[in-house]
């Protein structure tokens, strides 16, 4: 089921995308597009809540309205109803602005626009965990169309794809399957890197089981993303902890628009409000959290790469970076970034997974300087070679590196698992086998032949600090050698072929006749030299 509910859903965002693409670029049009599949989500679910409150319940749209206006409209029932579904929703959409009505308005050539722009806000009012939610939808943009009434008629448009969506009953990550779906098919669309809010699932499934192993069954476990994009990465935690319901997920991010995503996101997947502590801010520039709790028993991080960071020299005083007497290159925050997440992990047990490119591993001046201070405290506990083209927005391969605090070890684990995937049309595929196979290594920390090795503190130090992962994963295959008997076969084989085609070559110069005597003679002279 999920699956054919996985397809309308994308086949109704494409044909909405449609709609909206010749209008617009794919960053703004996926705000308007998951922001109404989410406004759709809350009113469903609200309108089977109350025909299952009512004891009427139905699992078909209209009906669902048709009783609640029933109850609405009665004044013996209307406070009872509203405060019973604003306790257990912590909002209350009217009759007239369900996302069913504006539809059959819609049908009725009698849509308003003002009429959603008054739901969203409504919404918004209702609780302080909406605030702002829909704020980068501007239902009157000019890019919609030039005259409000084209702009209510884009906007229609879409509405009439989605409304055949059954986002209440949809299994799994709704709003993350639309985003990734969003991403996949319209990334080239977009001039900006669409791929940075989103991590793939596989990566994200391997560093979640990383942060979680062993701790599966702990409750009230704390996840941090300090570059959450959409909250997927985080949200992974639902499938892997036996306690999900008291995760408490913390996350900070820098687009307000992808922060609204994220929000939305929590809210689709149950997540309870004070189990949510989201902000929106630019991480580097400012350290968050600085309240209580302030250090995680798990943080995850996929960080835009290599981008452009301050590293003014005060940083140098920042708690967060201090010990290492070093700063992350102004060009190149990759450090700036893990330096920010290990800081915030717990002491005791807590586990970080990063992902970043390779050149983390290697490059040399104040990277080389955090990276041996990182080594010589026992901070890099494994460093996992990921396959190249897994990612929306970059082809380079990519490492996961898992960081934690209590280690009385100093060595590190590596894993080249660059060949664990299957081609895609567009991308690399990493399947559960592949996962699986990385999971098993890291849990046994042997050596595995061209796979996986533990090198020792002194084997790095010989290394110059230096983690480039062939370093230590040898992975050349030599080349069989085949038996003389079979060599010489081919040898024969080849030349007899090649005896054969010469003289069909020569049979066919033989053949040629120059146009003139000129041409006659320079024609004999080159096949003189033949040898013929």
């Amino acid at each position: 089921m999920e699956n054919q509910t996985s397809q309308s859903l994308y086949q109704a965002l494409w044909n909405s995308a449609d709609i909206l693409r010749s209008k617009m670029d794919a960053n703004d049009y996926k705000s308007y597009l998951l922001g109404m599949v989410f406004y759709k989500y809350l009113s469903d679910k609200m309108l089977f809540f109350v025909a299952e409150t009512m004891e009427e319940e139905t699992d078909n749209l209209t009906e669902a309205l048709e009783t609640y206006r029933k109850y609405y409209d009665d004044p013996e029932t209307h406070k009872d109803l509203i405060d019973v579904v604003k306790s257990e929703m912590s909002y209350a959409i009217e009759p007239d602005l369900t996302f069913t009505a504006l539809v059959n308005e819609i049908n009725m050539g009698q849509f308003q626009l003002e009429s959603l722009a008054q739901g969203f806000r409504n919404i918004e009012q209702n609780d302080e965990i909406f605030v702002n939610l829909f704020e980068d939808i501007d239902l009157y943009s000019k890019k919609l169309g030039a005259t409000p009434q084209k702009q209510n008629q884009t906007i229609s448009a879409v509405m009439k794809q989605l409304a055949v969506l059954d986002v209440a009953g949809h299994d799994g990550d709704m709003l993350g399957d639309a985003y990734e779906y969003l991403i996949g098919q319209f990334a080239t669309d977009s001039g900006k890197k669409a791929g940075e809010f989103y991590t793939p699932q596989p990566v994200a499934k391997l560093m979640t089981q990383i942060a979680l192993l062993g701790r599966e069954d702990k409750k009230g476990f704390t996840l941090y993303d300090p570059t959450m994009g959409s909250g997927s990465l985080l949200l992974n935690a639902k499938k892997y902890s036996k306690e999900a319901g008291t995760v408490s997920y913390f996350g900070q991010e820098l687009n307000t628009a992808t922060y609204n995503l994220a929000r939305m996101n929590m809210i689709l997947h149950g997540v309870p409000v004070e189990n949510q502590h989201l902000h929106n801010a630019d991480t580097l520039d400012e350290d968050w959290p600085t309240q209580e709790p302030t250090n995680f028993d798990g943080v995850l991080m996929n960080p835009p790469y290599s981008a452009q960071w301050k590293a003014d020299a005060g940083f140098l005083q920042d708690p967060r970076f201090s010990a290492f007497g070093a700063l992350a290159p102004k060009s190149k925050a990759d450090f700036a970034f893990l330096l920010h997440g290990y800081y915030h992990l717990k002491l005791d047990g807590g586990i970080m997974a990063i992902v970043l490119p390779h050149g983390v591993l290697f490059r040399g001046n104040a990277e080389g300087k955090i990276r041996q201070h990182l080594l010589e405290e026992g901070g890099i506990d494994t460093v996992i070679g990921l396959p190249a083209n897994i990612f929306f927005n970059t082809s380079i391969p990519t490492t996961v590196i898992i960081l934690k605090k209590d280690r009385t070890d100093r060595d590190v684990y590596f894993i080249d698992a660059s060949k664990e995937f299957d081609k895609g049309k567009n991308q690399n595929i990493m399947t559960d086998a592949h996962i699986q196979k990385i999971l098993d290594a890291y849990q046994s920390r042997k050596d595995m032949d061209k796979f996986a090795h533990l090198a020792s503190f002194e084997e790095i130090k010989e290394n110059d600090f230096n983690l480039n992962i062939p370093r230590y994963v040898d992975t050349f295959e030599e080349e069989e050698v085949a038996p003389l008997t079979e060599i010489a076969t081919n040898i024969k084989e080849t030349n007899a072929k090649i005896e054969s085609q010469t003289k069909e070559l020569l049979g066919i110069l033989n053949q040629l006749k120059g146009k003139t005597p000129e041409a006659q003679e320079e024609l004999s002279a080159f096949l003189n030299q033949l040898d013929l």
